[in-house]
C-alpha cells in the first residue's frame, strides 16, 4: 500500500477520500482472501499492516467524527470538531502505550418500556475501535453465516424477511417455526471465549473488554459482555454467532427436517418440518452452542408456532393463510407503536404552527412507511392514513372550535390530482418571498 506522508494533508478538507478508501479496501480484500484460505498467520500480518496504516487511521477518525454520535463525548468530555483536532487525532492512534478509558454509562428506552444500558467510549477509544474494525470486518464477513443479516454491510431487515418468505412459501416448506431470542446478548458474551476466538489483536481487545464503566461517579468493572455503544461490538457479535446454522445442520437431517436458520443480530428463527424436531433436536443444539459463548435463550421470547398462526419477526408478521399464500405484513405491535407515536406528537403540540407539526410528523411517517413498503401493506397504509386524518382533524377542531367544517377544510387541506385531503401550510421563504407549501408525507 503506497501512502502519502502525514504532512501531505495540511487540512482535513483537501483529503481525497476516494483514493484512501480504495487503498484500504484492497488490503481488506487480501485479509478476506487469507482468512477464507485459512492462512491465519498471513491474516494476522495483514491486519497488523492495516491497523498501522495512515490511510486506515484517517478513515477511522472520519467515521467517528461524521456519525450520529460525533457530538456525544465520553468521560473526558472531549470531541473532535476542527480540522486540526482530527489530523492530530490520526497521529495519536498508536498501539504502543494505548490504554482504554472506562465508558460513560447512560440508559436509552426500550420498546417494552424498559431501559437498555449504553456505554459511551471516549473519542480516542472510538477511533481506535473503528481502526481495528477495518481489519476485523473482512474476517467477520467471511466467517458469518449466509443467512445472518444483522450488523453486516449491504444487508438489512428486508433481506431477512425475504429469506423467511422463501423458506416458508413453497408447498412442501416447513410448517413450524422456532422463534428465538438471546437473553441480554451483548451483556453476557464470555470474555474468555472472545479473547480465545476473535482473530484480532488480543492486547487491544482485552483493553476494551476490561475497561469498565463509570456511573454516578463510581467505577464498575466489566467481567462479561461487550459494550453496547462500541463501534466494534456488532462485529464481535457477528463472529460470536457465526456457526449457528452449522450447529443446527449437524443436529438435524437437512432434507427431512427442513431446518433453515434466519438471523438478525441476536434475534433469529429456525424452521422445522415438525414441532418435535424443533423441540428435541434444534433447541438443545442451539442451547449447547450458546452455552459455550456464555449465552442462553430468553425463556419469555422463545416459542414454537405453526406457520398458519403466524409469527412476528423484526416488526413484521409472517403467516400462511388458508389459500396457501405466505404474506408478510406489519405486525399488530408495530401498528400500535406508530399510532401511539403519531398521537403523542399531535397531542403534545396543540399550539404549534402547522409547518412545525408537519416537520415533526413527516420523518416518523416516511420512515415507518419506507420500512414496511416491501411487505403487503396497502390496506394497512390506508387505515393508518385514515387514522392520521382523524387525529389531525381533532387537532384542528380544538384550535378552531367555532369555525365551520368547510372553513377548516379550506384552511388546512388542499386538493391535488386524485387527492382531495392533503394537509399543508403556506409559508414565505426569506430568499425568494414565494409561497412554499410543505405537505404531510
Amino acid at each position: 500500500m503506497t501512502e502519502q506522508k502525514s504532512g501531505a494533508f495540511s487540512t482535513w478538507k483537501n483529503i481525497d477520500w476516494k483514493v484512501i478508501e480504495k487503498q484500504v479496501y484492497i488490503l481488506q480484500v487480501r485479509i478476506a482472501k487469507a482468512i477464507k484460505e485459512k492462512h491465519y498467520g498471513k491474516t494476522k500480518s495483514l491486519q497488523w499492516l492495516l491497523t498501522h496504516s495512515y490511510y486506515a487511521k484517517l478513515l477511522a477518525v472520519k467515521r467517528v467524527t461524521e456519525n450520529k454520535g460525533r457530538k456525544t463525548p465520553g468521560i473526558d468530555n472531549e470531541i473532535w470538531s476542527s480540522s486540526k483536532q482530527k489530523l492530530e487525532a490520526v497521529l495519536e492512534l498508536n498501539r504502543r502505550g494505548y490504554k482504554a478509558k472506562p465508558l460513560r454509562r447512560i440508559y436509552i428506552p426500550k420498546s417494552n418500556n424498559g431501559k437498555r444500558p449504553l456505554g459511551i467510549p471516549t473519542m480516542k477509544d472510538r477511533a481506535q475501535q473503528a481502526l481495528y474494525l477495518l481489519a476485523l470486518e473482512p474476517v467477520s464477513e467471511t466467517l458469518a453465516d449466509n443467512d445472518a443479516y444483522g450488523f453486516r454491510p449491504k444487508r438489512c431487515t428486508a433481506d431477512a424477511i425475504e429469506q423467511c418468505h422463501l423458506c416458508l412459501s413453497k408447498k412442501g416448506s416447513a410448517k413450524w417455526v422456532l422463534e428465538a431470542d438471546i437473553k441480554s446478548c451483548f451483556d453476557n458474551i464470555s470474555h474468555e471465549w472472545l479473547l480465545k476466538n476473535i482473530p484480532t489483536d488480543k492486547y487491544i481487545l482485552k483493553q476494551w473488554l476490561k475497561a469498565g464503566y463509570i456511573e454516578s461517579k463510581a467505577l464498575f468493572p466489566t467481567h462479561n459482555g461487550t459494550p453496547q455503544g462500541g463501534i466494534i461490538s456488532p462485529a464481535l457479535l457477528v463472529i460470536t454467532l457465526s456457526g449457528l446454522a452449522k450447529a443446527v445442520a449437524d443436529a438435524t437431517n437437512k432434507q427431512k427436517d427442513k431446518c433453515h436458520v434466519v438471523a438478525y443480530a441476536d434475534d433469529f428463527l429456525v424452521t422445522g418440518s415438525t414441532k418435535e424436531v424443533l423441540t428435541n433436536k434444534v433447541q438443545p443444539a442451539i442451547e449447547d452452542f450458546l452455552k459455550k459463548r456464555g449465552l442462553c435463550l430468553s425463556i419469555k421470547k422463545t416459542k414454537i408456532t405453526h406457520i398458519t398462526e403466524g409469527y412476528d419477526f423484526l416488526g413484521f408478521n409472517v403467516r400462511k393463510y388458508p389459500n396457501g399464500k405466505v404474506l408478510t405484513k406489519p405486525s399488530k405491535e408495530s401498528i400500535k407503536r406508530i399510532k401511539s407515536k403519531i398521537r403523542s406528537i399531535i397531542k403534545s403540540n396543540p399550539a404549534v404552527s402547522t409547518e412545525k407539526l408537519i416537520r415533526l410528523l413527516n420523518p416518523v411517517i416516511r420512515g415507518w412507511s419506507n420500512y414496511f413498503r416491501w411487505s403487503c401493506s396497502k390496506n394497512i397504509f390506508y387505515r393508518l392514513d385514515h387514522y392520521i386524518f382523524k387525529t389531525l382533524w381533532h387537532w384542528i377542531h380544538r384550535r378552531h372550535s367555532r369555525k365551520s367544517a368547510t372553513w377548516r377544510k379550506n384552511k388546512y387541506f388542499r386538493e391535488e390530482i386524485m387527492k382531495n385531503w392533503i394537509f399543508f401550510t403556506k409559508i414565505k421563504t426569506k430568499e425568494h418571498n414565494l409561497n412554499n407549501m410543505p405537505n404531510l408525507a
